[in-house]
């Protein structure tokens, strides 16, 4: 290869279009140069080949023989080294996604189900970021964020992921002792809280036991939803959370439903974003990516 001397690339590149449009004018507009320039690169090639490429009949221009035969050979050529120029280009445009989640939803929904959203967009790199408040705030620095409440958030673009139901959670080694079969056998039992205690009020509210379960008076109370599970899965008392983030350890057998509450969740999770970040490819492909997946498993 080092003997060999290759042609000028202009010098191809104005030939290739010269000869699919059969125009220099066509040409010089497709390539963003003159029409000087291109006849002056199509003189080069030809002084260059010894050949001639093109008959000129006056406005007229056709390839010669030998013209058509180079046209035919070095086009694929031509088009293999733009693919591979893009191809090496595209690894090089990493793009880097931040999101913002709230830590149970990232530990126990979001990091689980990451290789799926790796596998179909490589090119995205993603960036976790867990916040205490369900509610966060949307920093410069975050693309796409997770929030959990009630769905009323001003100059933000939001988008509802699923109503989930409210579930009791315990371990099974738990309920061999404690068995659970319905609402009257949570009494005396350790309830366990997060954050506030609303959620087991409107449960025991909703089951009619508030004259037989002082909520104030019963249980643990953890700062995430998180700690609550993992208390639950070391036997010490009943966890009550949105099935969404129990799923995963539903599905593992760490925690049973012993039985439903029959009430859905106040809130729900929502993929939340800035308004200037709509249209852009890689919050597009999250946004659409989370959707799906959610609203499949639901």
């Amino acid at each position: 290869m080092n003997n060999k001397k290759l042609p000028p690339l202009n010098a191809l590149k104005a030939f290739e279009s010269a000869a699919r449009h059969l125009n220099f004018t066509k040409a010089a507009e497709e390539l963003f140069v003159t029409q000087a320039a291109v006849s002056h690169q199509i003189k080069l090639l030809e002084d260059f080949l010894d050949i001639q490429l093109f008959h000129r009949r006056n406005r007229l221009l056709e390839l010669t023989e030998l013209g058509l035969q180079y046209f035919d050979e070095i086009r694929p050529l031509l088009e293999q080294i733009a693919k591979a120029t893009d191809k090496i280009r595209s690894k090089n445009k990493r793009q880097i996604l931040t999101i913002s989640v709230p830590q149970t939803f990232g530990m126990h929904w979001l990091v689980p189900r990451l290789n799926d959203f790796h596998e179909k967009f490589p090119d995205v790199e993603v960036r976790i970021k867990g916040v205490d408040q369900d509610e966060g705030q949307l920093g410069k620095e975050i693309d796409v964020a997770i929030y959990y409440g009630s769905g009323k958030w001003e100059n933000v673009e939001f988008i509802r992921l699923t109503e989930a139901p409210l579930v009791l959670l315990a371990s099974p080694k738990f309920l061999e002792e404690n068995p659970l079969k319905k609402p009257e056998d949570l009494v005396g039992k350790t309830l366990l809280h997060v954050f506030s205690r609303n959620k087991w009020k409107r449960t025991i509210e909703h089951f009619g036991l508030t004259d037989k379960i002082d909520v104030e008076e019963t249980g643990s109370m953890f700062s995430h939803t998180f700690m609550a599970l993992q208390a639950a899965m070391h036997q010490q008392g009943v966890a009550i959370a949105n099935k969404t983030i129990a799923q995963h350890e539903l599905d593992q057998g760490n925690l049973v439903e012993p039985f439903s509450t029959g009430l859905n969740d106040e809130k729900s999770f929502y993929v939340v974003y800035p308004p200037q970040m709509a249209e852009v490819e890689k919050v597009q492909h999250f946004v659409e990516w989370i959707t799906a997946e959610i609203r499949s498993e639901s």
